[in-house]
């Protein structure tokens, strides 16, 4: 994490101050001081170094600076955050947007509590602090820094098209789930034998719910739909997020997984949501991370076993064993990240 000297509204003398642990002095003009710090110069809302436009000043007052600042992600190296009121949320969440991109933060900060706010934010922090020439807040800073350390990594972008790792998930409990709305996910394309969702009440365990592709004596195929669980469930998107089951509308594109861990996108159609009673699965993976699963009490909804054979919910029992996904990474609205997070 790198320590930047806001010194644009100042024209005191810079040697009264310690700045030998200052990475960049940020300046109107590169005249503007004689210190050998090297400068980042403001042009209206943009940063350049070295002549050449490295990022954009975003001020984020509300909702349109979040976004402003998340959908310069990728496409700057880095991007300056003022804010009119401090506040945790939109950090977060434009932190998590960079997550994975080139893309990194700096952060205006005007108190030690604000200081350790940015540094710590979703236990990953950002890429830079902002501090005036103020030695009480120029100290605090580099505490701030030294506390955090410089052993912070990035998660690797994850390709749409690349195929997923499943593994076995065994089956620990089984009781009532009670009655809640459940959702069918119905697509605008077919579902093969074999396909289904990643779908489960941990972000970082889901299991593969098969899609409807199979009649019963007592209803016919839906080859369109897979039959979800509740709201409150992750479902992994497309391009490898999640979402909550509440969050997704018609035209969200889905990941949709084999059996064979072969992935392909597809397109929601619709929502159909009912209130239906459930079944709680309690779920281990072979790290033994514990998550649970709702699904609803009916016989057209199946699991994959590790062999690729294909069980009802009411046929399944403690201790047998289905396919689904783990990741050790944590996830905020969505998007994975580099902190702790306990689901139960």
């Amino acid at each position: 994490m790198e320590i930047w000297l806001d010194n644009r509204n100042n024209d005191s003398d810079l040697s009264n101050y310690e700045l030998s642990s200052i990475d960049f002095i940020i300046q109107q003009s590169e005249s503007q001081d004689d210190t050998n710090i090297a400068k980042i110069i403001t042009e209206e809302n943009r940063i350049f170094q070295d002549g050449k436009i490295i990022g954009e000043i975003i001020k984020v007052s509300g909702a349109n600076g979040q976004d402003k600042a998340r959908s310069l992600v990728g496409s700057v190296n880095w991007i300056l955050l003022e804010f009119e009121d401090w506040s945790m949320i939109p950090i977060e969440n434009i932190i998590a947007a960079c997550t994975g991109s080139p893309t990194k933060i700096a952060a205006l900060i005007r108190t030690p509590a604000e200081a350790q706010g940015a540094a710590f934010a979703l236990e990953i922090g950002v890429d830079a602090l902002v501090v005036d020439l103020n030695q009480k807040m120029i100290d605090a800073a580099l505490i701030t820094k030294s506390q955090r350390g410089e052993n912070l990594q990035s998660i690797d972008d994850i390709n749409e098209n690349e195929n997923i790792e499943l593994q076995p998930l065994i089956i620990t409990e089984i009781k009532s789930g009670g009655v809640s709305d459940r959702y069918c996910i119905d697509l605008t394309s077919l579902l093969e034998i074999g396909e289904g969702m990643l779908i489960g009440s941990s972000s970082s365990c889901m299991a593969l719910i098969h899609g409807e592709t199979i009649a019963s004596d007592y209803v016919p195929s839906r080859p369109f739909r897979v039959n979800a669980g509740p709201p409150h469930a992750y479902i992994v998107m497309a391009n490898r997020t999640t979402k909550y089951l509440s969050e997704l509308e018609a035209g969200d594109e889905v990941l949709i997984v084999s059996d064979s861990q072969k992935c392909k996108s597809a397109t929601i159609g619709r929502l159909k949501i009912e209130r239906r009673p459930m079944l709680l699965f309690s779920l281990k993976n072979t790290n033994d991370k514990e998550a649970q699963l709702f699904l609803q009490q009916a016989e057209t909804i199946r699991l994959v076993t590790p062999l690729r054979k294909l069980r009802t919910v009411t046929d399944l029992s403690i201790g047998d064993q289905i396919l689904g996904w783990s990741s050790s990474d944590a996830r905020h609205i969505g998007i994975a990240v580099l902190s702790e997070v306990v689901e139960r």
